[in-house]
């Protein structure tokens, strides 16, 4: 039976020892709880439940979402696609509210063609029930009017990295403890399940022991989760079997793990490997999903996903030329001709434009996070966790000689980027070189607060240096849009272009 915080209380369908036995004596709640997704969860599932996924997802039986091979992903990952329409939010969604990129990993990649399957879109699923680090007198307070039914899902404060479901009946608030036993998710030992999607809905359907069925979630207010379904994947046609991709040797380091070369279909890709099982799974599958939806010439191309016994692979466009700073400090003003700039800078604009016209926010646009094609050709990269501001961000360390002053205190749009834009330009007419060069880090918000520009680099056209000091205006408002600037640096290109030939 469910395992429940209180003591006391008169359920129909709940008997005085199973009552008695559920307590677990949770009534003060001190600790400091871990990470949401500190636990791995492994797709581990009976023959049984593997046939009824099957017959719940009509796909080629090569491709059948319990072919995956075990793989641990992060607890709060849905499995499977039976989510309710109003838990769906898209990327693409055209709305006011921004999504946001973080930065992953830098990958030295040459385009690769992209595979003749029929490719989808793959979605995140929101999860408004739940509530994260709130405590049990917080959840109380929240759960009114104390309708029968209405719940919210915590973090449980007294044992960290499990949770809390908390349900109102007859007027008081239940709180019944969700634990891992088998790297599966239960209340009452007799059911599991793959994470806590799968546990709502089930108790949705049917109260199954405890003190009433759930009837209403309580949204979280502001910047909610959400979970990854990977069998989406599968049915979107973005899965890569582990045969066809051929691994080579590591060409860089990421915040998931290794970046390999990798050979697919006759041709060099990159591959990002994840290595350990924790909440890292729902940062590369949340990257995975939105290159599955933002496709355009100067964005870094998404092939697929792998998924094995030991790692999932993330596989994109091989970027030969590495990234762009290390392109420009390597090779330098005897390699680096005035057009080559120009193209870099047009080439990245035109990818910043069209994240800005999808209502995307990269959040860590730098010349580290773009890449420079065999052909030349400069790609934004660092697809990380990208999400619609309704959805929470990770905090993290900012890259603050990057980052606008507003940023700085979470306040991301894509006027912030716009600043970084200008940094990037900065970098890229200095041949590389890191910004603020004479100023030490511990100084540089107060100059910027106080209106400090950094001077041109030698040579830096003064047109190219007037979008700069128009991206560093304080007021994010004033700054201009990358559409705008796309059709200035065009129309820079063009005349560049005029004097080679």
């Amino acid at each position: 039976m469910p395992t429940y915080h209180n003591a006391g209380g008169g359920y129909p369908n709940v008997s005085a020892p199973a009552r008695q036995a559920k307590l677990d004596g949770n009534q003060n709640h001190h600790t400091i709880p871990s990470n949401v997704t500190s636990h791995p969860l492994i797709q581990n599932n009976t023959q049984q439940q593997q046939q009824q996924q099957q017959q719940q997802h009509s796909v080629p039986s090569n491709l059948i979402a319990s072919s995956i091979p075990s793989h641990p992903v992060s607890p709060t990952m849905t499995m499977h696609s039976s989510v309710t329409t109003s838990n769906i939010t898209t990327h693409m969604n055209t709305t006011s509210s921004p999504m946001i990129l973080t930065s992953n990993t830098i990958n030295p990649g040459a385009t690769t063609a992209l595979p003749a399957n029929p490719r989808h879109e793959v979605k995140l699923n929101a999860m408004p029930w739940f509530h994260g680090k709130i405590s049990r007198e917080t959840a109380e307070r929240l759960l009114r009017p104390r309708e029968d039914g209405l719940f919210l899902v915590r973090e449980s404060t007294n044992f960290p990295g499990d949770y809390t479901l908390c349900v109102c009946y007859q007027g008081r608030v239940q709180h019944y403890r969700v634990k891992y036993k088998n790297n599966q998710l239960t209340i009452d030992d007799e059911e599991f399940f793959e994470n806590l999607a799968l546990l709502v809905e089930h108790y949705e359907q049917d109260a199954d022991g405890l003190c009433t069925q759930l009837t209403k979630s309580l949204p979280k207010q502001g910047k909610q989760d959400f979970c990854v379904d990977p069998k989406a994947f599968v049915e979107a046609g973005w899965v890569i079997q582990t045969h066809e991709l051929e691994l080579r040797e590591c060409i860089g380091k990421g915040e998931f793990g290794d970046v390999l070369l990798g050979v697919y279909r006759g041709e060099r890709v990159a591959v990002k490997m994840l290595k350990d099982n924790s909440e890292a799974a729902q940062r590369f599958l949340a990257e995975a999903s939105l290159m599955t939806s933002l496709i355009h010439d100067n964005l870094v191309k998404l092939l697929g996903l792998v998924f094995n016994n030991q790692h999932m692979y993330l596989v994109t466009e091989y970027m030969s030329k590495g990234s762009l700073v290390d392109y420009l400090r390597s090779r330098g003003r005897l390699h680096v001709s005035k057009k080559d700039q120009i193209n870099f800078a047009y080439d990245t604009c035109a990818g910043m434009a069209y994240l800005e016209s999808r209502h995307v926010v990269h959040r860590d646009l730098a010349a580290r996070n773009v890449l420079v094609a065999e052909d030349n050709s400069a790609k934004v990269s660092d697809f990380g966790l990208a999400r619609d501001e309704n959805f929470s961000l990770d905090g993290g360390k900012l890259p603050i000689k990057w980052t606008a002053p507003e940023a700085l205190k979470q306040n991301f749009s894509n006027k912030s980027d716009m600043w970084s834009f200008g940094i990037l330009l900065w970098e890229i007419y200095s041949f590389g070189r890191v910004p603020y060069p004479r100023i030490p880090l511990a100084d540089v918000v107060k100059c910027v607060e106080k209106g400090y520009k950094m001077e041109p680099p030698d040579g830096c056209p003064a047109e190219v240096y007037d979008i700069m000091k128009q991206a560093w205006d304080l007021q994010p408002e004033k700054r201009p849009s990358f559409h705008d600037i796309k059709v200035t640096l065009g129309q820079l290109r063009a005349e560049y272009t005029k004097v080679v030939n």
